[in-house]
């Protein structure tokens, strides 16, 4: 093992956490699946950070990054969805952005040829939106936390699913037509 694999590494123990924070809210244990939870989502700054701070990216990273992201942000509103703490629509508009995401990366790759992934602005506000429901719906439960600012934080995760959904259609699709243009 090498220091430029610790990206990889924190990437992996995020993933492994999605297990145990999973497990926690549907046992309604909310303060350890927020405290692990918390560990996840700061994890992926770290894991950012070091890569781009001391140029340790890898192919390998660039894969398992989002991976674990989405793992752990789906199985979290799945479960949370199960228990009732959030809205079941709120997981249906963020699985669907995921889906129109991954088959547009299918199809360019199969259509089009090979590219690099990366996030826009509205795309990482969006995954810190998510990140934030989660842990404000989890902080709920443990505090008083007024119910309109969940409300408020619902909304504004919605609004920043479809935007960042919009975005990935709009600039890929423009890729596309590009480079069809020029074959």
């Amino acid at each position: 093992m090498k220091l430029r694999d610790i990206p990889n590494l924190i990437c992996l123990l995020r993933i492994i956490l999605v297990f145990p924070v999973v497990a926690l809210i549907l046992d309604g244990d909310y303060v350890f699946a927020l405290i692990l939870f918390v560990i996840a989502g700061l994890s992926d700054g770290l894991d950012g950070f070091l890569a781009k701070h001391f140029n340790w990216q890898s192919r390998l990273g660039s894969i398992l990054d989002p991976i674990a992201d989405k793992l752990l942000l789906v199985s979290t509103y799945i479960s949370m969805s199960y228990v009732e703490l959030i809205p079941v629509w709120i997981v249906v508009a963020a699985f669907l952005r995921d889906l129109i995401i991954v088959s547009g990366v299918f199809a360019y790759h199969k259509f089009i040829g090979a590219f690099e992934m990366a996030p826009s602005f509205i795309s990482k506000l969006n995954t810190v939106m998510q990140i934030l429901l989660i842990a404000g719906v989890l902080s709920q439960q443990l505090t008083h936390i007024p119910a309109d600012i969940i409300t408020l934080l619902v909304f504004a995760t919605f609004v920043t699913i479809v935007l960042s959904g919009m975005d990935y259609i709009i600039v890929w699709g423009r890729r596309a037509i590009l480079v069809s243009r020029k074959n």
